[in-house]
């Protein structure tokens, strides 16, 4: 059973974040292919068209990454996933704004907002800091968060 060894306590919140944080990868990664599909909708030269559909598929791979990093409940996923959300909410506003395309922009917003606030409800904040139920934040990290809680479950050992 690998893979249930990989998956780590985590809250609701954090899952749910990793789910819609996939999201956006999938989008990238659609883009991508899209692409490569269809280059004759572009006027830009074939190794340009290569270049960016690459590109859009290595951000792809990072952020369903760090989606996948959510959903095991792992804690390096949330700085990168706090993030990729900030970035779907300002192409949410370009989308919006500039582009004109509320249609579409403001689902994109909503979105990275939603994850936002997944990311810093409270149970995903005590989740991030390893806090121990009745013990606050503060006292979380001064103990050294989730280290601190490995470093004294070793020491018990």
């Amino acid at each position: 059973m690998w893979l249930a060894d990989k998956i780590v306590p985590a809250p609701r919140e954090v899952r749910l974040a990793g789910l819609f944080t996939a999201l956006p990868g999938v989008a990238l990664l659609v883009l991508g292919v899209l692409l490569l599909v269809a280059p004759g909708t572009s006027d830009a030269p074939s190794n340009n068209l290569l270049a960016e559909a690459a590109f859009y598929a290595l951000l792809a791979v990072a952020v369903l990454g760090c989606a996948a990093g959510l959903g095991f409940g792992h804690t390096w996923a949330r700085s990168p996933g706090v993030v990729f959300a900030l970035i779907t909410a300002g192409v949410g506003w370009y989308l919006t704004g500039p582009s004109g395309r509320p249609v579409f922009g403001v689902p994109v917003i909503l979105l990275g907002l939603l994850i936002l606030v997944l990311l810093f409800r409270q149970p995903a904040r005590a989740w991030s800091l390893g806090q121990r139920e009745g013990e606050s934040e503060e006292e979380a990290a001064r103990r050294g968060g989730m280290a601190g809680r490995a470093a004294q479950h070793e020491k018990d050992l």
